[in-house]
């Protein structure tokens, strides 16, 4: 197996003799796994295209029309034996690869959580994985670490040997995040959360970048990967809770801004429902979130007067989370605080809620009180004036 690998290698050191080798290189089980994928995938594929290439000139060099010498059978058509071996190798090397292909598709589902922490090293009861929320922002990376309340932009840190569980997310464009030394990309889109798990088996410093092309700061669309052991991440831990920052909603809006080349930022707290609130589109006060209008949509939706509210929900990354249609931006407002839903028993917020008087009823005014002193009133069909 290892001298297949490395004469697999042979024809990406050709190509890629200036570049970094990290991708047939990496540091974490997950990304050797797909190393080894893409390795076995190109040897086998090498089983065909050598031969044809070597035959080819073989063939031209052959049958040269200097060449008096070889055989001169303008009336051959057939030949069982070249049939089987033309059918059978191919056959064979697509059999390979769909089988490969199968077990690497589930093996290494981004959303699977791991089975090991490397190839000779199981999972076990004591092995918690690090949970991160990542969100790709323009034009930068923040990382929230829920469990220890804090968080960083274009830096993300973790223990060697931890498993890794990314929940990953976006506030304007798509965007793909990947970390070549730690596992494959995966996409990060506003309002949509995708999943990675991944873990990492060296120390080392290595890059992470965007990996679709997302707009005029993408050059630097990019943040460095900490493989540190134990004690230098609660080291880590302590240097960014030792920081001045915190990273509440008002933060967060102004960090969202496009902007370039960002630093590396610390942040010692962070909204413990921030990320909640940028994956449903409602970080903005008052603002509905996309959980509570799916659960409005379930029961029934607001009626034929409501389209007008909720028509005005097209993202727009100019406006930061409003459309322009009309003269002023637009928005649907929340029905429930934040603290509601906090304090709500189940997912669904809206369960206690009676929503039949909202059919038909004009939204201009709200039909009934909030539930809340502290609510927002209910589907507003501009922002409220300062006056009001």
């Amino acid at each position: 197996m290892r001298a297949l690998k490395l004469l697999a290698l042979l024809p990406f050191a050709a190509l890629l003799g200036g570049c970094d080798f990290v991708v047939l290189a990496p540091a974490g089980d997950v990304a050797i796994q797909q190393r080894d994928l893409v390795v076995i995938s190109t040897v086998l594929m090498l089983i065909i295209v050598l031969p044809v290439m070597a035959l080819t000139v073989f063939f031209a060099w052959r049958y040269r029309q200097s060449n008096t010498a070889a055989p001169y059978e303008p009336e051959w058509d057939h030949s069982t034996q070249l049939e089987l071996v033309i059918w059978s190798a191919p056959l064979l090397i697509i059999i390979c690869l769909g089988a490969l292909t199968w077990m690497g598709t589930h093996l290494l589902d981004p959303y699977r959580s791991l089975g090991r922490i490397a190839a000779d090293k199981p999972i076990e009861s004591k092995d918690a994985p690090l949970n991160v929320e990542v969100v790709a922002l323009d034009w930068k990376w923040l990382f929230i670490y829920p469990d220890y309340g804090v968080a960083a932009v274009n830096e993300f840190a973790a223990p060697v040997d931890r498993p890794i569980r990314f929940r990953i997310t976006a506030s304007s464009v798509m965007n793909s995040f990947y970390i070549p030394a730690l596992a494959g990309q995966i996409y990060a889109m506003p309002g949509m959360e995708t999943k990675l798990h991944a873990v990492a088996n060296k120390e080392g410093t290595y890059r992470g970048f965007s990996a679709n092309y997302s707009g005029a700061g993408f050059s630097g669309m990019h943040f460095e990967f900490k493989s540190l052991p134990s004690a230098d991440f609660d080291k880590w831990m302590g240097t960014a809770r030792a920081s001045g920052n915190m990273l509440g909603r008002t933060d967060y809006l102004q960090l969202e801004r496009p902007s370039q080349n960002d630093p590396v930022r610390l942040y010692r707290s962070v909204d413990r429902d921030l990320y909640k609130a940028i994956l449903n589109m409602c970080v903005e006060p008052g603002k509905m979130c996309m959980s509570e209008m799916m659960a409005i949509d379930a029961k029934g939706g607001l009626g034929r007067e409501g389209l007008n509210n909720t028509l005005p929900l097209t993202y727009d990354k100019y406006a930061r989370r409003g459309a322009p249609l009309g003269a002023s931006p637009t928005f649907v407002a929340g029905i429930c605080s934040m603290d509601e839903i906090k304090d709500a028993p189940s997912r669904d917020v809206l369960a206690p809620l009676d929503l039949t008087p909202l059919r038909g009823v004009g939204l201009k005014r709200p039909p009934f009180s909030p539930v809340h002193p502290s609510s927002t009133s209910l589907l507003l069909g501009q922002r409220p004036k300062s006056d009001s």
